[in-house]
Order: structure tokens, then C-alpha cells, then sequence
């Protein structure tokens, strides 16, 4: 009998195509509700509610109760990364599913993961860090170096504070788009809720897309060192 990590339950809980909507809706950070969910999964409450059961049984979401409504919410950002590196894989590998409409460039421009900034300028900002000498490291493992924190510090970020967090300051996730790493971890979620805070960016209602604003986007660029010619082909 093998011992070690059991990936087939984990993978059976997102081979069912109701559960694998589910936790994709999730994926954006916020919490839903049962019946918003159902309608993510396009199937009654009742059988919702059977997903949901597994879901929470294995580990990968988790349900608070408020009010008369549960509201249910990936079980950490760890399993938003699994969604998005499955989401990378099954585009390289064809199996996609065409939803037409104007918001896909968009999603693809700039998105919520989880509680960081994903997609192109996503992508940008992680490479500009990178090539800048301010984060160093490969894949996963991100650390951030003096002048990067001399450089967050000045951004208005208090890095003490987000060292102290249980979980990563640095850490790259797999970007399903543009199939290159994003920055997450704890300094991730922060640098995406200063964006929101200097109103840079805005989140779309009922949606994972960041709306930046073109000032925002001029300033990103400006900060980011992200090329002209790059900022404006992301407008």
C-alpha cells in the first residue's frame, strides 16, 4: 500500500463539472452563497448542496454562517493555485470551453486569484520585481530581497506586519493565461489592496476582472517600470 498525499481524492473532488465551477467561482476570493453557486454550477439546490458537502468534507472549502445564509469560500490559497494551474494546463493541453463575450480580454488583462493580481499585468509587475533585482528565485519559491523591501516600504506597505502572517511573503503562482508566474503570498494580496486603496484599480462587480483606471495604469507603469508600449497594449 502507498503511503504519502492522496492527489486521486483531491482529483476526484474536481473532476466532477458542477464542483470544478464551484470552486473556479471561488477561485476570486470572495464568498458565495449556496444558491449563487448553484447557479456558478448551473444545477438545483439540492444537488449544490451534495457538492458542497464534499467539497467542505475534503477539505477544500469552508462554510460561515451569517445571518440566515451560509456563505462558503476556498479553504486557503493554496487551492486557488491548484485551480489556476489546472486552468493553465487544460488551455496548453486544448481542453477549453469558448464562452464568447467582451469581458474575456479583460479577464485576461487583469483578474483576481484568490487575493492577488493575476493575468498580464499580473505577469508584468512579477517580471519588472524580478529583472529589478527586488524579488529573486524561480517557480514557487520567491523571496524578496533589501532593495525590494526598501522599495515596498516605500510604497506604503508595512512588510513587518505581513512577514508576521502564516503564510508565504513571496510566492509565485502559476498564471492560467498567460502560463507564467504571478505574484501571491502575503505581499501579493497586499500590493493588490493598495492598488484598490490609491485607486489605481477597481474589482467588477460579480466578477474576478481589476479594472484599472488610466491614470492607475499610468502609475502602475510609472512605479513597475512595465515598457510604454507594454502598459498600452494592457489598456
Amino acid at each position: 500500500m502507498k503511503v504519502g498525499p492522496d492527489i486521486a481524492t483531491i482529483a476526484a473532488l474536481l473532476g466532477d463539472p458542477a464542483r470544478a465551477n464551484m470552486v473556479t467561482a471561488l477561485s476570486g476570493g470572495q464568498a458565495l452563497t449556496a444558491g449563487e453557486l448553484a447557479r456558478e454550477a448551473g444545477v438545483s439546490a439540492q444537488t449544490a448542496s451534495s457538492h458542497l458537502a464534499k467539497l467542505a468534507a475534503g477539505g477544500l472549502i469552508e462554510g460561515r454562517k451569517q445571518g440566515r445564509h451560509v456563505y462558503y469560500a476556498l479553504s486557503g490559497p493554496d487551492v486557488a493555485g491548484v485551480i489556476e494551474a489546472l486552468s493553465g494546463l487544460a488551455a496548453r493541453t486544448g481542453h477549453t470551453r469558448v464562452r464568447t463575450g467582451p469581458k474575456e480580454p479583460a479577464l485576461r488583462r487583469a483578474r483576481v486569484c484568490y487575493d492577488h493580481l493575476a493575468g498580464d499585468l499580473g505577469v508584468a509587475m512579477l517580471d519588472s520585481l524580478t529583472h529589478r533585482g527586488m524579488i529573486v528565485g524561480s517557480g514557487e519559491t520567491l523571496v524578496l530581497t533589501a532593495p525590494g523591501e526598501a522599495f515596498m516600504t516605500a510604497l506604503g506597505l508595512d512588510l513587518p506586519a505581513l512577514s508576521s502572517l502564516r503564510r508565504p511573503l513571496c510566492k509565485g503562482c502559476l498564471d492560467w493565461s498567460v502560463r507564467r508566474s504571478h505574484l501571491a503570498g502575503a505581499l501579493g494580496a497586499a500590493l493588490l489592496e493598495r492598488f484598490f486603496g490609491l485607486g489605481w484599480a477597481k474589482r467588477e462587480p460579480d466578477s474576478r476582472i481589476v479594472s484599472f483606471s488610466p491614470r492607475g495604469l499610468e502609475a502602475f507603469r510609472e512605479i513597475f517600470g512595465v515598457p510604454t508600449e507594454n502598459a498600452q497594449a494592457l489598456a
